[in-house]
């Protein structure tokens, strides 16, 4: 019985980060292009992912909760997180200077 328990605390544990992970990188991506992207908006997004961790961080993992919030990471991974890195710059928040072209800072032709 002990193995089990180990067993379902590591699977605790890697839900855990695994929707952790999914909330870090919709809170990097940028809000314009989940719009770009015909996806909800990054409030939704940062909102139910945030609902998942706590559920998860909270609950058991043979409760229901924690499913509902391991369906609605998966929805973010397979399907928004990959329409979001195919736009250009990948959909993250750059520190990029209002200069820089899609190939790079603009030099003046130098």
């Amino acid at each position: 019985m002990q193995g089990f328990a180990g067993f379902m605390s590591l699977l605790s544990l890697a839900l855990i980060v695994f929707s952790g992970f999914a909330l870090f990188d919709a809170a990097i991506r940028r809000e314009d292009g989940y719009r770009a992207a015909d996806k909800q908006t990054k409030p939704f997004w940062m909102i139910i992912l945030g609902l998942a961790f706590v559920v998860n961080l909270i609950f058991p993992i043979l409760s229901f909760l924690p499913v509902i919030g391991l369906v609605a990471t998966i929805v973010y991974m397979v399907d928004v997180r990959p329409a979001l890195r195919s736009l250009p710059g990948g959909g993250r928040s750059r520190g990029g200077s209002s200069s820089d072209g899609p190939y790079g800072p603009y030099n003046g032709g130098r």
